[in-house]
């Protein structure tokens, strides 16, 4: 018999949960998801009416609007389980106006799936947070206002299609604007100064020039560094200052939603939505064998360092047992909290450190297994001794030159036993000196070096940039992220972000006319009267009301613009039009730039813009051959298009490695936009690579190709078959 119905948003946790609360009179169903929403096709809040929103159930989704409210009426009582945040909770909300009963459903929190944390829940239910709900409300209705009458202007001054979205346009200005920085940046060349010094019969050792005259060297050529080093010869050399000391490390905190993001960017090359998904996986529950299904962390959209003073205990205990005594500090861990962090919530933790890695590697795949290993490592580090060092700085002076020189050993490896870093300590040894001694100088290197660019950001790092700026919240990161991707205003290259030239030319638009709203400071603002909603300290209409009235002004200003705006997307071109005469301009379509007459619509002649000729023929009509852009990415076609329609896919001058087969393999594009290669024999011949492939043999083991691949250093070959690497060439920017 089941008179309680408990109801989750997922599948998966529905599954989890069953096995804990077999028995017990539970029926446990799932809403997979939000049941409703504000529908697509209208902009569906209305102003007038203190900006009502109109939801309907999301299409696809009746089915279980009617599985839930059957299942509540034969229910006792009814608890709410959906994810502890404010989608969780607006899902909640919306189950409970759809089920229609007089029964008022509790509200259950599951910050861990286990069966501990899901029995105290349930003998401590609460209600639905209406704060909570109304802070999702407003995000959603501000998103609205600003998607639905912002992306117009965008449609009606570039092309149809085009979106602004409240968050995501503020994450596109961030790496339009890293770029921008690459494009102006100026590399500058600078030299330094390195010495070697003796102290009688006890060693070398070696020390920089860091100060000349009490100011910082600024050494701008050959010829300069070369007149120093002239200068440092003549000169004695005294110790000026001498220090020993230990210092120590302290271990870094548990991860939150944004660290763990960026870490499986820089560790594994995770975009910020996989990072999440794995985590979710590993949050709902995953089969243990004999065990069943377990949830393996806590719930990882959350912005706080704080964790259970259980979880603390098991930790501290599990160290002592591992590593020994010296290992545990003398008093439990508190990391200091972050500023509007949402302390309900415990940072990300392993459910139980008893379960190691190694003890649930046989369930998890391979790229669950990376992240629940750096997430049980960087937790049971966070509870760790500091790390011990022994420094020595030395500082040696000769006239109005001072060099310096810094060694550190470790003595005490502390939570770095369990955290490898990935810094390697100075081999260096320094004598021991006395200031006033005289030092004897053997040598001088002179080096030489360039300014490097600002570095794109990668998923991780702009998901740092957007939380070091107050902008997004933990549960909004990675759909901003993947929005902006989706849109084709970003492309993902060598694990960085680059601004598309329709990213460019939005971004322009948008801040040049709504720079107000897409502000830095603005959207951080907006944020935190987000926060005080959920908070209890605003009131909804309030902050909808001071938001909308400076907008709407702003938005017939910019209607009145609409002529000169277009005009300034339209670039005119030197081309001329070869059906009239008259100067061509450059436009925005479907498939992105082209040219088109300026006399339209009298002429209506267009062409592609920056077609790419190559040296072949048209084997049809005999005209030179284009590269040209098209829905499905790169494609080869015949310049006299459309009058001849030959066509073909572009090739890369390697032959398909699959035996038997003598296809090629030429570049193709996925639905999502990816840029792959594969062999032109498809259907007959399913062979595809996501790098690109070159006409180089491997010097190795002669493969007759070998394949692009991109690190921060730059772009080098590999052979798919041996492994080996060729360094080929510097990428800038990345």
């Amino acid at each position: 018999m089941t008179d309680k119905l408990l109801i989750v948003e997922s599948p998966t946790k529905a599954r989890t949960l069953d096995r804990y609360l077999s028995g017990k009179g539970y029926n446990i169903i799932s809403s997979n998801g939000h049941i409703i929403d504000l529908p697509k096709n209208k902009l569906s809040v209305d102003i007038k009416d203190n900006f009502k929103p109109t939801y309907d159930v999301i299409k696809g989704k009746s089915k279980i609007v009617k599985m839930i409210k059957k299942a509540a009426k034969n229910a006792t009582n009814i608890f709410l389980a959906t994810d502890p945040d404010r989608e969780g909770e607006a899902i909640a909300y919306h189950i409970n106006q759809v089920i229609d009963e007089k029964k008022v459903p509790f509200r259950v929190l599951f910050h861990e799936i286990t069966k501990e944390a899901i029995e105290q829940a349930l003998l401590d239910p609460g209600y639905i947070n209406l704060n909570l709900v109304k802070s999702q409300q407003a995000r959603r209705i501000l998103d609205r206002l600003v998607g639905y009458q912002i992306s117009p202007y965008l449609w009606k001054t570039v092309k149809r299609g085009l979106s602004a979205g409240r968050v995501q346009t503020v994450a596109l200005r961030l790496i339009c604007e890293k770029e921008e920085a690459i494009s102006i940046f100026v590399k500058e060349e600078f030299w330094t100064i390195e010495a070697i010094f003796e102290k009688k019969s006890d060693g070398q050792f070696k020390a920089s020039l860091v100060k000349i005259a009490d100011k910082k060297p600024k050494i701008e050529s050959e010829k300069e560094s070369d007149s120093l080093i002239s200068k440092i010869k003549k000169e004695e050399f005294k110790v000026s200052k001498y220090e020993k000391k230990n210092v120590e490390k302290s271990p870094p905190p548990p991860f939150i939603t944004s660290n763990l993001q960026l870490e499986g960017s820089k560790r594994f090359n995770f975009s910020a939505k996989q990072t999440m998904v794995i985590a979710q996986q590993l949050y709902e529950g995953i089969e243990l064998g004999k065990e069943g299904p377990v949830g393996l962390i806590t719930y990882m959209r959350t912005d706080s360092f704080r964790v259970s003073e259980k979880s603390q205990e098991e930790a501290r205990k599990f160290i002592k047992n591992k590593f020994g005594e010296n290992f545990i500090p003398k008093s439990k861990r508190i990391y200091k909290a972050r500023k509007g962090s949402q302390e309900a919530h415990e940072a990300i933790r392993p459910t139980s450190v008893l379960r190691t890695p190694e003890s649930v590697k046989p369930y998890l795949d391979n790229r669950q297994m990376k992240l629940y290993t750096i997430i049980w490592n960087r937790f049971v580090a966070s509870q760790m001794a500091n790390a011990i060092y022994e420094t020595v700085t030395t500082e040696i002076e000769g006239g109005k030159f001072l060099f310096r020189a810094n060694v550190r050993k470790q003595i005490f490896e502390g939570f770095t036993k369990l955290l490898k870093q990935d810094k390697k300590e100075e081999e260096m040894i320094i004598p021991h000196l006395t200031p006033g001694e005289i030092v004897k100088l053997i040598s001088l290197t002179k080096g030489q070096h360039f300014t490097e660019p600002p570095k794109r950001y990668t998923e991780g790092t702009l998901v740092k940039q957007l939380e070091s700026k107050g902008i997004g919240r933990p549960s909004t990161y990675a759909p901003i992220i993947s929005t902006i991707q989706s849109r084709g205003y970003v492309k993902k290259e060598d694990r960085t972000l680059i601004p598309t030239e329709l990213g460019k030319v939005v971004i322009k638009i948008l801040i040049d006319y709504f720079e107000s709203i897409f502000n830095y400071d603005f959207t951080k603002e907006m944020e935190e009267e987000l926060d005080e909603i959920e908070d209890g300290k605003k009131d909804i209409l309030t902050v909808l009301n001071d938001f909308y009235k400076p907008f709407t002004i702003m938005l017939n200003k910019v209607e009145k613009e609409v002529v000169k705006i277009k005009k300034k997307v339209e670039e005119k071109t030197d081309v001329t039009c070869d059906v009239c005469g008259k100067p061509m301009l450059i436009k925005w379509g479907k498939f992105g730039r082209f040219l088109a007459c300026s006399g339209y619509p009298e002429c209506k002649n267009t062409k592609q813009l920056d077609e790419e000729k190559i040296e072949e023929k048209c084997p049809k009509c005999g005209a030179s051959l284009v590269i040209r852009k098209g829905r499905f990415g790169r494609f080869i076609s015949c310049e006299n298009y459309p009058k001849c329609d030959y066509s073909t896919s572009v090739k890369t001058g390697v032959l398909c490695p699959n035996k038997g087969c003598d296809g090629e393999l030429v570049e193709k594009k996925t639905k999502k936009g990816r840029t792959f290669y594969g062999c032109n024999r498809y259907p007959e011949c399913k062979f595809a690579l996501w790098d690109k492939p070159v006409t180089k043999q491997c010097p190795h083991c002669n493969n007759p190709f070998m394949v692009e691949k991109y690190a921060r250093s730059g772009i080098y070959l590999l052979c798919p078959k041996c492994k080996s690497k060729i360094i080929e060439d510097e990428k800038p920017g990345t």
